[in-house]
């Protein structure tokens, strides 16, 4: 339980300073996890980013102050850390669907948005195809691009980068190197860590043992095990899906911890269904 514990954690921390700055990397330290990793798992668990989390519960406590109309405008934008009226205004009405004036005149209703609170019910209703592998040293040969994390931005990028991958042939390319110590494509994000500015990289690679290939980078994976997952609904949504079920079912009910290494998702071709790959100790 300890992803849940840690998440819970992390909101407690945002509860708790709602109304003063804080960056993704001080609530990520609440959980004991990198910046990185932290908005993946929170995202997975609530289907929300950490911003937009803060964002929802800032204007919702801004709308109930605004309802009471013992504030001026101005002082609550100020208060829930918008630089002017017009841009609380402007989040306001994106969130509430009216503006903060014509609440306060109508008393129109307001979307509201509780505090989260994490919780898991494991029913077992779905079996969740996996095995467990211990894999020497490997190394695989791509490309790879940085992308920042903050709110999901990367997500699109990395959509981009297979568009481009396949249209200009590097894609197949990088499959024929395949030398079969997990045979197929991979797609993996990379933890920059403390060192990049919200950043992470992502791959387009290949398992493979020779020379660098002009033009593709490589990178080498020390030993360990891993529990791999079968995709076994449709693609997109299955691999989404089954991240959500590894994430909220299956480590809180196994004695596994993440090795904190770069997750793999393993595309093998037509025929074969596609795989998550996640280090563990």
């Amino acid at each position: 339980m300890k992803w849940i514990e840690a998440i819970q954690k992390s909101i407690q921390y945002i509860e708790e300073h709602l109304l003063d700055p804080m960056t993704v990397e001080q609530i990520a330290a609440h959980a004991h996890m990198s910046a990185f990793h932290f908005q993946r798992i929170f995202g997975l668990m609530t289907d929300v980013t950490v911003a937009e989390y803060i964002r929802r519960r800032r204007l919702t406590l801004a709308a109930h102050e605004l309802l009471q109309g013992e504030r001026k405008i101005m002082d609550l934008a100020m208060k829930y850390g918008y630089d002017t009226p017009e841009s609380f205004s402007k989040a306001f009405r994106r969130q509430h669907g009216v503006t903060p004036s014509e609440t306060r005149k109508s008393g129109a209703s307001v979307q509201s948005y509780n505090r989260l609170v994490i919780q898991v019910s494991l029913q077992g209703a779905e079996p969740m195809k996996h095995h467990i592998v211990e894999k020497e040293p490997f190394s695989i040969t791509g490309i790879s691009q940085r992308f920042s994390y903050v709110d999901g931005q990367h997500l699109q990028g990395i959509g981009n980068m297979w568009e481009e991958a396949y249209s200009s042939g590097t894609e197949d390319r990088i499959a024929a190197l395949n030398n079969g110590v997990i045979p197929g494509l991979l797609g993996v994000c990379v933890d920059q860590g403390e060192l990049e500015d919200k950043q992470m990289e992502y791959w387009i690679a290949t398992t493979y043992d020779g020379e660098q290939p002009e033009g593709l980078s490589m990178l080498t994976f020390p030993a360990s095990k891993w529990v791999v997952f079968e995709v076994e609904e449709p693609m997109p949504q299955g691999m989404q899906k089954l991240w959500k079920r590894i994430v909220g079912e299956w480590f809180p009910s196994n004695a596994y911890e993440h090795a904190w290494l770069p997750e793999l998702e393993v595309y093998r071709g037509t025929g074969h269904s596609p795989q998550i790959w996640i280090p563990i100790k």
